[in-house]
């Protein structure tokens, strides 16, 4: 079922990559002040955004998605920023660098590849040790497992104050964003940038597709629809699809039924002519 869900995410993703992305004419990766694919290498992605290798000593790094071959709303080669992570058992984080003064979009890049239900893995995210930019992220819930998710955070910077929402704090060359430990599982990071202009030139993801949900309710319905196995019974082998299938009379019993009737009907038509 996972094979046939990659394959299918694949596809769709594609066709919605290349057919709904949003244009975003003024953006340019010459306005990324700082991008980093986190447990992994450089990458350039399909934007030409260049990814650093990820050489914080800051969290663990996983690449427990490499078992996934593209994710859901990126295309095949973009997929390789979700195959890593870094993630902690406790709050973990960057230093990212500043450009002076301006606007500012921070995009942190997502994916849940390990648990396969929503309140498994809930954290939040601050940014400058003072800014609660996003509370109670439950990624699957978001979008559901393999398939990418992004959360975009403005704020400006203007003599040193960052400002975020209404509330402001100092702010040097460069802040610090942390990824807060809650109390369901741990924080994570796939991949995030930093780009130095406004939000609305910004490359978004595409929808999510709905045939991708459906896939995943239907994967989820189908494990919660299993029997239950008591602990001391051992299955002695797969379910078989069909309990007849190698039973040669389920062929022959067809056969005698229908010259049973056939018989007496031949008989009757016999006596009336």
């Amino acid at each position: 079922m996972d094979t046939f869900i990659s394959l299918w995410q694949f596809v769709i993703g594609t066709l919605i990559v290349c057919n709904l992305t949003l244009d975003c004419e003024e953006f340019s990766p010459k306005d990324v002040v700082y991008a980093v694919n986190c447990g992994g290498d450089y990458f350039k992605d399909s934007h030409g955004i260049n990814y650093q290798s990820d050489e914080s000593s800051s969290g663990i790094a996983s690449d427990f998605g490499k078992q996934f071959l593209v994710f859901g709303r990126v295309s095949q080669s973009d997929s390789v920023l979700y195959q890593t992570e870094k993630y902690d058992s406790d709050t973990f984080g960057y230093d990212v660098p500043l450009d002076g003064d301006g606007d500012y979009v921070l995009v942190l890049k997502f994916s849940e590849v390990y648990f396969n239900s929503p309140g498994a893995k809930v954290f939040g995210v601050l940014l400058n040790d003072r800014h609660r930019v996003i509370s109670d992220l439950d990624i699957y819930e978001k979008v559901g497992k393999a398939v990418a998710h992004e959360e975009y955070i403005p704020f400006s910077v203007q003599n040193g104050k960052m400002n975020f929402n209404g509330e402001s704090s100092t702010v040097y060359d460069s802040f610090r964003l942390d990824f807060l430990k809650g109390e369901l599982d741990n924080p994570k990071i796939n991949a995030f940038y930093l780009y130095k202009g406004d939000i609305k030139d910004v490359p978004r993801l595409p929808p999510l597709s709905s045939a991708v949900k459906s896939e995943q309710f239907n994967e989820e319905q189908e494990e919660e629809d299993e029997p239950i196995v008591p602990r001391d019974k051992i299955l002695s082998g797969p379910k078989a699809e069909d309990p007849y299938i190698n039973d040669e009379t389920s062929l022959v019993l067809p056969v005698l039924v229908a010259i049973g009737c056939a018989v007496p009907i031949t008989l009757c038509l016999w006596k009336l002519g």
